[in-house]
C-alpha cells in the first residue's frame, strides 16, 4: 500500500539530527521525497542515507537557514532534483537565552533570524513555484493541496523567563502562520503551525549545570536544562514525562496528510498538556 505521501516533495529544514530528522524520516516513510537540511554537511548526509537505506528518496542541502542566499539556493535544490514542492517545514532552530538585561543585541538577531526571517525568506523564495503548480493543477482541472508547516512553541503561547527573544520569534511564527494562510489559501495551500513543549532531544537531556555547549554559526550556545525543572515538568505534566522525537513528528506528519486540506492558519499545542 502507497503511503499517504507518496511522490510528494519535502522540505524539511534543520532534519540532521533532532526532531527534523524524525519529522524527515516519518514523512519519507510515508513516501515523500525529502530535501534535508542542516548546519552541517555530515548531519544532513546521514539522515539522507538513514532515508535512502530504508527505501526512500532524499538529497541534501547543508548551511545555516541564517544566510542570505540559503533560501534561493533550498528551493532551487528541491525543484533541480525532484521539479516540485508540495510541502514546507520550517522546523531549523536553536535557543540562546538569557535574562533580558543581560541579553545582547547578537543574541536577540541571532534568534529572530533563525526562526523569523529565514522562514520568511524560504517561503518568499517558494512562491513562484507554489503559485506556478497552483496555476498548472488549475489549469487541468485537478484539486492538489499543498502543505506548510511552521515550527512554533509554548513559549510563544505561555512566554517564558530568559526566553524573550525565542517566546518573541516563536510568537512571531504564529503570525506568519495565520498572514499567509490567508495569501496562499487561493493556491490550496494549508499553512498551520506546531507548537512544542517539551521534547527531549541533546538541546534539552544535557544537564544546565555541566556547562555543555554546541556550536552553532560559530558560537558556542549553552544547553540543557536544570534538572529539577526536569522532575518538576515530569510531575506537572498530565501525561507524566516529555515527548519524544517521534511524537512531535507526528503532529506535523498530520498536518500535512490529506485529512488536513480543510485545516489552515491554526496552531496545535503538542505538549503533554493544554496550553
Amino acid at each position: 500500500m502507497a503511503g499517504k505521501l507518496e511522490g510528494k516533495v519535502a522540505l524539511v529544514t534543520g532534519s540532521g539530527r533532532g526532531i527534523g530528522q524524525a519529522i524527515a524520516l516519518k514523512l519519507a516513510s510515508e513516501g515523500a521525497r525529502i530535501v534535508v537540511n542542516d548546519l552541517d554537511a555530515d548531519p544532513a548526509q546521514e539522515t539522507v542515507e538513514i532515508i535512502k537505506k530504508a527505501g526512500g528518496e532524499a538529497v541534501a542541502c547543508a548551511g545555516s537557514v541564517s544566510a542570505p542566499d540559503f533560501a534561493e539556493r533550498y528551493i532551487k535544490t528541491a525543484v533541480d532534483t525532484y521539479k516540485g514542492i508540495d510541502i514546507i517545514v520550517n522546523n531549523a532552530g536553536f535557543t540562546w537565552d538569557d535574562v533580558i538585561q543581560k541579553m545582547t543585541d547578537e543574541q536577540w538577531y541571532a534568534i529572530i533570524d533563525c526562526h523569523m526571517t529565514a522562514p520568511f525568506r524560504i517561503l518568499r523564495a517558494a512562491y513562484p513555484v507554489i503559485k506556478a503548480q497552483a496555476l498548472t493543477d488549475a489549469e487541468a482541472d485537478r484539486e492538489v493541496f499543498r502543505k506548510v508547516v511552521n515550527i512554533s512553541s509554548v513559549s510563544a503561547l505561555n512566554g517564558n523567563a530568559g526566553q524573550m527573544n525565542y517566546s518573541s520569534a516563536k510568537a512571531g511564527v504564529i503570525g506568519m502562520t495565520r498572514a499567509l494562510s490567508r495569501e496562499w489559501g487561493r493556491f490550496k495551500v494549508n499553512v498551520n503551525a506546531v507548537a512544542f513543549g517539551l521534547i527531549h532531544t541533546r538541546m534539552t537531556n544535557a544537564d544546565a549545570h555541566a556547562g555543555a555547549t554546541v556550536k552553532i554559526d560559530g558560537r558556542d550556545i549553552r544547553v540543557g536544562l536544570n534538572p529539577e525543572l526536569l522532575k518538576m515538568h515530569a510531575k506537572t505534566n498530565p501525561l507524566g514525562r516529555g515527548g519524544t522525537p517521534e511524537e512531535a513528528a507526528g503532529a506535523v506528519y498530520l498536518f500535512c496528510t490529506p485529512e488536513s486540506n480543510y485545516i489552515t492558519g491554526q496552531t496545535i499545542a503538542v505538549a503533554g498538556s493544554p496550553q
